[in-house]
């Protein structure tokens, strides 16, 4: 099986360097028409102009594949508006979006300014959200899309100095397993990559042989894949210098101890309702409620 993008649309954001670039460049390699987003601001997300962009399409135009270039920002309405309209004007339809779009302004909690976790959720959250709504109708009357979000083992699993930045990546997993649902029937899916690799935003982090490890095109194979034909949905992908692996949200099965329990009892019993031997993931909200109501007909522990 070859994974082709021939006569598809991507769009790419935050594609001016980095993850996103590369994820362009190997879309555009396997055949797709790819549209590179990129505010071309700094890592904390001021300023910005559109050469970013622009020498990507150029890179895409060498190499014999076909791209436009688009430098608005994915958190303005009117810019994420005139993105789709430019895209629909070029090629009439929009098929993959990689959400990929990001910011950082670390610092621990108590020193962090509220306008700088406001501006990452900003950017990372409501900037995958604006251009997925203004492209949903699209890929529902084409009844095919493909939409990739970008999360982080810092969402999955917390990282010091960046509660703002975990956040907003948590958030994108919450987004995704309910997006997954409503697009089914429209052959809409939508799944998570979590990279590490070496970018801009690890550049003063890692030292030079790790950098080289973690090449930013080593994780942009399972973003093609996640953007396939044969694309899951819902699926956590995490990837790094070759390496791929699957992440998920799990809960145990838990016990009954009945109406009557106390703080206390949860804490006699806590090693009972935390063991992890019997977890497993659930493909919706409603499995979980569904196992609640099955333990309550069970015969509570406390009697």
């Amino acid at each position: 099986m070859t994974i082709s993008f021939k006569d598809k649309v991507a769009v790419v954001t935050g594609a001016g360097g980095g993850l996103g670039r590369c994820h362009a460049l190997e879309l555009a390699r396997r055949g797709a028409k790819v549209v590179i987003n990129d505010l071309g601001g700094a890592l904390d997300g001021s300023g910005g102009n559109s050469e970013a962009a622009e020498k990507v399409v150029t890179e895409i135009k060498a190499a014999g594949g076909e791209a436009i270039a688009n430098g608005a920002s994915v958190s303005d309405d009117a810019g994420v508006a005139h993105l789709v309209e430019q895209v629909m004007g070029a090629y009439g339809r929009i098929d993959i979006l990689i959400a990929n779009a990001g910011i950082l302004r670390d610092k621990s909690f108590g020193k962090m300014e509220l306008k700088d976790f406001e501006a990452v959720m900003a950017v990372h959250l409501m900037g995958t959200v604006k251009p997925a709504k203004a492209m949903w109708e699209i890929m529902k009357k084409q009844q095919y899309g493909r939409i990739v979000v970008t999360t982080s083992s810092t969402g999955l699993y917390g990282n010091f100095g960046q509660t703002n930045y975990g956040s907003a990546k948590a958030s994108l997993v919450g987004f995704m397993h309910s997006l997954k649902l409503e697009g089914a029937k429209d052959n809409i899916r939508v799944n998570a990559i979590c990279p590490v690799a070496a970018t801009r935003m690890t550049e003063n982090l890692l030292p030079p042989a790790i950098q080289e490890m973690l090449k930013p095109e080593y994780v942009s194979p399972a973003v093609a894949y996640l953007a396939s034909d044969e694309a899951p949905s819902g699926m956590i992908l995490t990837a790094a210098a070759g390496v791929f692996a699957a992440a998920r949200l799990e809960e145990t099965d838990g016990i009954n101890l009945g109406h009557t329990a106390t703080a206390e009892d949860i804490a006699a019993h806590i090693g009972e309702i935390a063991d992890w031997s019997s977890a497993k993931p659930y493909g919706q909200g409603g499995e979980q409620n569904a196992k609640f109501l099955a333990k309550v007909q069970e015969k509570p522990i406390l009697g």
